[in-house]
């Protein structure tokens, strides 16, 4: 069995059709794993450096996946430990048995050089990622493709793609830092202006913003019918007419010509019905011939795309910069934006796409603004302006939700956790294999006032949460108001070694907590030994077995997961009470009352405006014909509003007049 992964391990690079052996170096490979079961240094070394995914031999991927899965949950990694990981995944036998992992770790030459070795693996595997892509860019052009234009385009993603793998040196020494700092701000001395970035045309907008930074990500959220296109192709128009800034934009929504339609309407001011429906008036004719004049010479450039993901604007934008001397770039919006189709869901999906802008904006140094739909949530409020927790979709929990510390071992609940103002709290999560790790939880904060419901489980255990508060079931992650009594949501299997705290006793509550957390209830006894009202789920041992009969990944990760899958029994209303939220980075989970439960996906905004016009609710408002740009989140500067005209007629926003 293990020659014959062997040779598998030996496989050609993916879209090549060359007979040729791709490049790797199992040398290299095998050293690298060796020194890592030696030194937890090696393994800090490697792991900035490559992935499993960077290994020529299948093989020795798995033993870096063991290896580094150990040492995520503060285990040691030796050729003992690695063989009972790997054993309880089911591949042991496959990577050839106990006396390899010995082998790599007597054979290696010296663990000071992990970072060297690590280094080889990840550049034959950017060669092989290379080839592979060559080879697929040859078939593209092989296919003669209706749309060339769009190959190309293709071509230039993949590409890129290959170019982003490569690991780049970020570290900088602090002298380097304050020299580059000192020249800009010599530099902005120099021009004596206050407004340092892109010009927005909204004066009170620009005095607090000092206009749209560099490197900057600008999320503009609000309802439909708000105004928010209107609200960005002003920015746009102005900083490419005003400011000759070039600018890019993607329109999701809109056509090129209903887009370049809103652009004229907005700069000639004739009204919006006449525009569309072509009864313009005789004095409609040079405003309309004056605005053509202007836009026919601003930088802008429109790409309507209705499917773009981040990488075709990355590619896009790059090119752009490279020719024009690009200036800003806006997305309309970023719920249409397509993402990878491996996310969990779409709150997932959405927000890697919003990572995705915001390091597009600091490749580029150029700021990005992208429109945001916020949620509906805020139609039940009676103020209906917008607040922070409108951009993101999860649900909240209630203050008594009690959240289990990594650190300490103990828990805390969500209401002490805002109360001490505590960022950065280590906390357990789940990864992709459902194995538990440890994450940052960044920070707590209140959600507004709910309805709430309670869930009740098998096992005993009650969560209180929001009916769009996300829950991990066994296909994906499913709102409480999904679920349904006898669906099978995940809990704590065990408390982490590391949790288990020398010398706590009753007098601090940490041999109770532990005990609860780790004893399962009557119910979950019930519902795992096959109970009158619980089909029972198969044992873990047999569901390893099932795997390797099958070869199923999927069914080992739930054999050897760190969770099991607790029964829903009822799911109660409790009507309106306050909530709360935490951002846990990159797992985007935690575990609160025992249970697995979604964290809030905070947007990687530097920036966040919301529009607000009353008179969309309120027909009778005494502040018809404005709006307020609320500044949220500044991250450089001070939160806000600013007030603005919105002229109907011309669909475009406007200074208000100062007394």
């Amino acid at each position: 069995m293990v020659q014959a992964l062997s040779d598998v391990g030996r496989r050609s690079v993916r879209g090549s059709a060359s007979p040729r052996v791709p490049p790797h170096n199992l040398e290299a490979e095998e050293s690298l794993l060796g020194a890592m079961l030696l030194s937890k240094d090696a393994i800090a070394s490697a792991v900035e450096i490559c992935g499993a995914d960077d290994f020529y031999k299948p093989a020795h991927g798995h033993v870096f996946e063991a290896v580094t899965s150990l040492y995520s949950q503060g285990e040691p990694a030796d050729p003992v430990t690695v063989a009972d990981e790997l054993r309880r995944a089911g591949l042991l036998d496959a990577i050839g048995g106990p006396v390899m992992l010995v082998s790599l770790q007597a054979n290696t030459p010296a663990t000071s050089n992990a970072a060297r070795y690590a280094r080889i693996v990840e550049e034959h595997a950017l060669l092989r990622r290379l080839i592979g892509v060559a080879g697929e860019i040859a078939e593209l052009g092989y296919d003669v493709p209706d749309d060339v234009a769009a190959a190309v385009d293709r071509a230039e993603t993949l590409v890129f793609e290959v170019a982003q793998r490569r690991v780049v040196d970020t570290l900088a020494p602090i002298r380097e830092l304050l020299e580059a700092s000192l020249d800009r701000l010599e530099a902005l001395f120099d021009r004596g202006q206050t407004i340092t970035g892109v010009p927005t045309g909204y004066t009170d907008l620009d005095e607090q913003l000092a206009g749209l930074q560099p490197s900057n990500l600008v999320i503009v959220g609000a309802r439909p019918a708000a105004g928010k296109t209107s609200f960005a192709l002003g920015l746009a128009s102005h900083a490419a007419i005003e400011a000759r800034v070039p600018v890019l934009l993607f329109s999701l929504e809109m056509s090129h010509l209903e887009i370049t339609q809103r652009l004229l309407c907005a700069e000639a001011r004739v009204d919006a019905i006449r525009m569309r429906n072509g009864r313009l008036l005789e004095a409609d004719w040079p405003k309309i011939s004056h605005a053509i004049g202007r836009l026919g010479e601003a930088p802008i450039f429109v790409d309507d795309n209705p499917n773009l993901t981040v990488m075709d604007i990355r590619a896009k934008a790059r090119r752009l910069k490279s020719r024009e001397k690009l200036g800003l770039v806006v997305v309309d919006y970023l719920q249409l934006m397509s993402g990878r189709t491996s996310a969990e869901n779409r709150q997932v999906e959405v927000s890697e796409i919003s990572r995705g802008l915001k390091i597009l904006a600091r490749e580029l140094s150029v700021p990005v603004v992208a429109l945001s739909q916020l949620s509906r949530n805020l139609e039940m409020r009676s103020d209906k302006r917008p607040v922070l927790a409108d951009l993101r979709e999860s649900g909240c929990l209630t203050a008594d939700a009690r959240v289990l510390r990594a650190d300490t071992g103990s828990e805390a609940s969500m209401g002490e956790l805002v109360g001490s103002g505590e960022r950065d709290i280590p906390v357990w999560s789940l990864d992709h294999d459902l194995s538990l790790v440890q994450a940052q939880m960044t920070h707590v904060f209140p959600s507004g006032v709910k309805p709430v419901f309670e869930l009740r489980l098998a096992s005993g255990r009650r969560v209180k949460a929001s009916a769009n508060h996300p829950f991990r079931t066994m296909d994906s992650w499913t709102r409480l108001d999904e679920l349904k009594v006898g669906d099978r949501v995940a809990v704590l299997r065990r408390v982490p070694a590391s949790s288990r705290r020398p010398g706590s006793g009753p007098a601090d509550g940490g041999r109770d907590r532990r005990a609860r957390a780790r004893r399962p209830g009557p119910g979950l006894v019930a519902a795992y030994r096959g109970g009158a009202r619980h089909r029972p789920p198969p044992g873990r041992a047999r569901l390893a077995a099932v795997a390797e009969l099958v070869d199923d990944d999927r069914l080992r990760h739930l054999a050897r997961s760190d969770v099991l899958w607790d029964a829903v029994v009822g799911i109660d209303p409790l009507g309106a009470q306050p909530v709360y939220d935490a951002t846990v980075a990159d797992v985007h989970n935690f575990i609160a009352n025992g249970v697995v439960v979604h964290n809030s996906l905070e947007q990687d905004a530097d920036v966040v405006l919301f529009i607000y016009r009353d008179e969309l609710y309120n027909p009778e408002s005494p502040d018809r014909g404005t709006a307020e740009v609320i500044v949220s989140k500044h991250r450089n500067g001070p939160t806000g509003v600013c007030r603005l005209a919105f002229l109907d007629h011309y669909t475009r926003f406007a200074n208000m007049a100062r007394v």
